[in-house]
């Protein structure tokens, strides 16, 4: 049955619109005409073609409507009525047949029930499948912290499920099941990433390599070491040698022959003294210090070359070099090269004082293994970039590997947990497809057993009992058509009557026929399908026996709903007559709280828009308190207040009986005299024109005065009692008409 229905958009429905909700077996919505009850009708009826309107069914499982209100009456009143089939007399073996099959079907749908139950809706708000939401959320948001933490490093592997939780926790789940990478260390994956998406994405050139041999070799010369001294077979070599001054000999020996007077004793000088220093050098001496000369060149020439090689490999600041670790080796290395530069001169200037250079190698030997591992790195950036589109799929495959192994335990839990809870959710969904093809089997078995005892008679002659009981003689249905499986209606002569009815013959007709439709279906096939019915207003134009029996008709429908054992589950009456409304909805069992099994609803309009509003007990009582209502109303209508005291004092001091109201009203004085009079105006045959100045202008003063008239006259009566009886405490009464309230008195 019905659980909630929402009207919205249609006739004098908002947009937002009006929920009914909870909705129970029974349903009962009083308002006056034009407040917009039809069209809740019309939605019942057919919710797709009242969008947004919406209904919500229990269980999800629609069932047939049967909805009577002026459209059932325009499109089935006609001269000739479709005819309703309804169960027959048979033998008995076949009624009990039907029951049992009945039955069976019963707890068919029962069964269907619980394993939709234990399942869940569509919505997956409870059952397994609201199991199986509440586990892929949690695990959803897991993922999430995954893809968080690691984000800023392989955003690019998380291309096209970065942006979503759902869409991430899909790709992981896939991934679980299909990737066989191999397992990569996530530091190592990072520096990857840097390289196959980084910015300037080409090949890149080798650096210049770095070779300081010839410098090493330098270092091992053997004239560096040793004392180069001239030739011991001249005079002057004893000499020169005692001295140990032969680097100053050497040095002045270009003085030598410039003139008579010896550079080293400003003596005069022998004719034969330059001729024995200057052999005293000879070409082997001179040759070994040429040799010095020629090293520190080269040594001087390689290292400034080294140095500017070094320099500029800096300058190609490569993403493979450190580049400030480079630079300090490079700055030791310079240092040492410019001291051993220094020792050289030295050997040079004085070529009989050994030398031992610095060695280099200790520091060139990092330089050179730094720039290796340089270029083995553009090596391998390099085969990346002539294979990138294959090196990022292989690096996207290799970081998923990683996050999955990262968090093994808590996918494996919920990959389990999972396909646990989609066996039992597919189980459930076979189970429910069997037992319903099990039902559609049972209800054709049913069917056929019903088209043996089925008949359209049986309604036709129950109908005509029911006119004929009521006085409608002049007119009579029955059946015509192929099989006769239409009915139509005719006078005694046998003449179509359809179109000579009353309206209240009219109005019976159509509705005894709605009456019949419940217990039966215009084909066999309806007969005895689950229904939910629908009464819109059924007592226009109806005196008051035939509403008498309307009612008692309807009373019947009402009965079953509650019971739930029969094909009625769920009826709503809606009405705006006061009396057929309270004569329906009578339960003198009912207590200050309406039954679980019934709600009471109040449609009125306000604003032009319709408002629905729900009642924890019925809340229409009689005309009398209607009126008492609109006094308590604190919104009360200025225009109409007037008239609504008047009918009060009017209902009220006639079952009093023998009222002196002249005697009344001589208790008042001036314009109050004039009030009172006007409230018990009927006495003067209903003439209220001497009066009409006192509410042509009825603004809140003019209100106020009346309100206040109307206390007193109750009180100058010695009837104060019923007036606060009927107001409440302070003026107000505890269970006002029109708006609806909870115990505690607020608003339902």
């Amino acid at each position: 049955m019905l659980q909630e229905i929402r009207v919205a958009g249609h006739g004098s429905y908002s947009a937002e619109g009006e929920v009914l909700a909870p909705l129970k077996s029974v349903n009962f919505l009083f308002g006056t005409n034009g407040a917009g009850k039809t069209t809740i009708s019309r939605v019942i009826r057919d919710p797709d073609a009242h969008a947004p309107s919406v209904v919500t069914w229990r269980h999800d499982r629609p069932l047939a409507c049967l909805v009577y209100n002026s459209d059932f009456v325009t499109a089935n009143f006609s001269s000739q009525l479709p005819g309703i089939f309804t169960l027959g007399a048979a033998e008995q073996d076949t009624l009990e047949k039907i029951d049992r099959q009945r039955a069976a079907i019963g707890a068919i749908e029962a069964e269907i029930d619980r394993l939709g139950r234990t399942l869940g809706p569509e919505d997956c708000s409870s059952g397994k499948r609201g199991d199986r939401k509440a586990l892929r959320d949690g695990f959803e948001r897991e993922c999430w912290k995954i893809k968080t933490r690691h984000d800023p490093h392989f955003k690019d592997s998380f291309q096209g499920v970065r942006s979503a939780a759902a869409r991430f926790c899909d790709r992981v789940i896939e991934e679980a099941g299909a990737n066989t990478a191999d397992a990569v260390d996530v530091e190592e994956l990072k520096r990857t990433a840097a390289t196959l998406y980084g910015v300037g994405l080409e090949r890149q050139a080798p650096l210049p390599t770095i070779e300081l041999d010839d410098l090493i070799a330098i270092e091992d010369l053997e004239v560096l070491a040793r004392r180069i001294v001239g030739k011991d077979d001249v005079d002057v070599a004893a000499l020169i040698k005692r001295l140990g001054n032969s680097d100053w000999v050497r040095q002045g020996l270009s003085y030598l022959g410039s003139g008579s007077t010896c550079p080293f004793c400003q003596q005069a000088m022998a004719a034969d003294l330059v001729k024995e220093i200057e052999g005293y050098f000879d070409e082997t001496y001179l040759n070994e210090v040429a040799a010095i000369s020629k090293a520190y060149d080269s040594y001087e020439v390689l290292s400034e070359s080294s140095l500017r090689h070094l320099g500029d490999l800096l300058a190609l600041e490569s993403p493979h070099l450190d580049a400030e670790a480079l630079r300090t080796e490079i700055g030791r290395l310079s240092d040492r090269l410019a001291v051993n530069l220094r020792l050289l001169a030295s050997k040079r200037r004085e070529p009989s004082t050994p030398v031992f250079l610095e060695p280099i190698e200790e520091l060139v030997r990092p330089i050179a293994a730094r720039v290796a591992a340089a270029n083995e790195a553009v090596t391998e950036h390099n085969r990346l970039m002539a294979n990138i589109v294959g090196e990022r799929r292989t690096h996207v495959q290799q970081v998923w590997r990683c996050l999955l192994n990262e968090s093994r335990a808590t996918i494996g839990a919920y990959i389990k947990a999972a396909g646990d809870l989609d066996k039992a959710i597919n189980g459930l969904s076979r189970g429910i497809e069997a037992k319903r093809r099990e039902l559609a089997a049972a209800k054709a078995d049913l069917r056929a057993l019903e088209r043996q005892v089925t008949s359209v008679q049986p309604t036709v002659a129950a109908m005509n009992g029911i006119l004929a009981s009521f006085g409608f003689t002049n007119f009579a249905l029955r059946t015509a058509g192929d099989r006769d499986h239409l009915y139509e209606i005719v006078r005694g002569d046998g003449q179509s009557a359809a179109a000579t009815l009353s309206e209240g013959e009219r109005s019976f007709v159509s509705f005894l026929y709605f009456f019949h439709l419940i217990r039966g279906g215009v084909t066999e096939a309806d007969v005895t399908s689950d229904r939910i019915v629908v009464f819109d207003d059924p007592v226009s134009s109806l005196d008051s026996d035939v509403l008498f029996i309307v009612s008692a008709l309807i009373k019947r429908v009402i009965r079953e709903a509650e019971a739930g054992t029969g094909q009625v589950k769920q009826v709503f009456l809606l009405t705006h007559n006061i009396y057929f409304h309270k004569e329906v909805s009578y339960d003198p069992g009912r207590g200050a709280q309406a039954r679980s099994t019934e709600t009471f609803w109040i449609v009125r309009k306000h604003g032009g828009a319709s408002r629905i509003v729900g009642y924890p007990t019925n809340p229409i009582k009689t005309s009398y308190e209607l009126l008492w209502a609109e006094v308590r109303n604190p919104n009360r209508s200025n225009a109409t207040i007037q008239n609504t005291l008047r009918r009060i004092v009017e209902n009220y001091f006639k079952i009093l009986g023998n009222v002196d109201t002249d005697h009344i009203v001589a208790r008042f004085e001036g314009r109050d005299q004039q009030v009172c009079s006007s409230l018990f105006s009927w006495v003067n045959d209903g003439s209220h024109g001497v009066h009409d100045d006192l509410y042509v202008s009825a603004d809140q003063s003019v209100v106020d005065r009346y309100l206040d008239v109307f206390r007193r006259i109750f009180v100058e009566t010695h009837h104060e009692a019923h007036y606060w009886m009927m107001m409440g405490p302070e003026g107000r009464a505890p269970a006002p008409v029109g708006v609806a309230e909870s115990a505690s008195g607020e608003p339902r």
